[in-house]
């Protein structure tokens, strides 16, 4: 019986062991391999580092008695001063409330519009009608805002107005819509419908288009009607994109759009009109109390960081979908 030696083999002389790469050689010539991709991102990233997260410096500025002579650095400290002060403003918080519930009205009214937009012209058959509609509803996003404003009161007005001229017609007293501060919230949530429903739309067509075919065609053999495809699985398939989305809008709550709230003011309605974002252009820009306007505008995006940071912790935990 034969018994064999366990001697290690020697290596061969002509079998070099080659050295691991560099990790910082192999992610250069990566880069270089596909500079094209990277070309695209590095110009987005500029402008994010540029206009987005330098000018987070600046606000240091309300902690600081700012002197436009003294520039940022060379201002003295004022501490938590203006903070305090942010909340012993008399009508601050109605402001602030008038922020939340037009945030709230317009949330509740206009998410969901885009969805059903969305799966209404999914179930269009017809071609022409169906690009006819994207049209009409895609349009007026690409308005300006001063335009949109301008429609708004020129329709709304109760002298020339169409709806003044309607009630007219019909004996009745003409309205002054504009002029009436609980006509205000109405007003700009629903021409804010009429303007971004059909652009935001978008996204939600798109992602009904990766749904399956097959699963159509199983539904149709089982005898499903439109209403039950919807629920069972356009909804569904829906769902992520709604969870992101609806996280992304809850954690800018508190920033609503301020040039078309501030040029549809005017002192009669200013009660309900008047809100975060205009009264920190009022007072920082008008009033030139930039210290101010700093606290106030940190107050608000502390708000909102909150929310986007609770809303996606309770979205993760109710469900897998959630930004990160």
């Amino acid at each position: 019986m034969e018994v064999t030696s366990s001697k290690a083999v020697p290596p061969n002389p002509s079998e070099r062991i080659t050295p691991r790469k560099k990790a910082g050689t192999s992610a250069g010539r990566k880069i270089m391999k596909h500079w094209q991709f990277y070309l695209l991102v590095f110009l987005p990233l500029l402008y994010i580092i540029i206009f987005k997260y330098i000018p987070m410096f600046g606000v240091i500025i309300a902690f600081k008695e700012y002197n436009v002579v003294q520039g940022i650095l060379g201002s003295p400290w004022a501490g938590l001063k203006y903070f305090k002060q942010l909340f012993e403003v008399p009508f601050f918080w109605q402001y602030f409330k008038n922020t939340l519930e037009i945030s709230l009205y317009g949330m509740a009214i206009g998410f969901p519009a885009p969805i059903i937009l969305a799966l209404a012209l999914n179930e269009i058959r017809n071609g022409i009608f169906k690009k006819s509609v994207q049209m009409v509803t895609y349009a007026p996003y690409f308005i300006s805002t001063v335009v949109i404003v301008s429609i708004l009161i020129v329709n709304l007005s109760p002298n020339v107005g169409l709806l003044s001229n309607a009630f007219r017609a019909l004996g009745m007293e003409p309205v002054d819509f504009l002029g009436k501060a609980g006509f205000f919230k109405t007003i700009y949530v629903f021409s804010d419908v009429w303007q971004f429903t059909g652009y935001g739309a978008i996204i939600y067509i798109a992602a009904l288009s990766g749904v399956n075919p097959d699963l159509y065609e199983a539904a149709k053999v089982d005898g499903a009607s439109r209403f039950q495809k919807i629920i069972n699985i356009d909804i569904p398939s829906l769902i992520p994109v709604i969870v992101i989305l609806l996280i992304l809008n809850l954690g800018q709550m508190m920033s609503l759009g301020f040039e078309k709230i501030y040029l549809m003011q005017n002192p009669l309605n200013q009660n309900t009109s008047e809100v975060i974002s205009t009264y920190v252009y009022k007072v920082g820009l008008l009033g030139a109390n930039f210290s101010f306007s700093a606290a106030i505008g940190l107050f608000n995006s502390v708000i909102n960081f909150v929310l986007l940071i609770l809303v996606n912790f309770i979205s993760k935990k109710i469900s897998s979908n959630s930004l990160w």
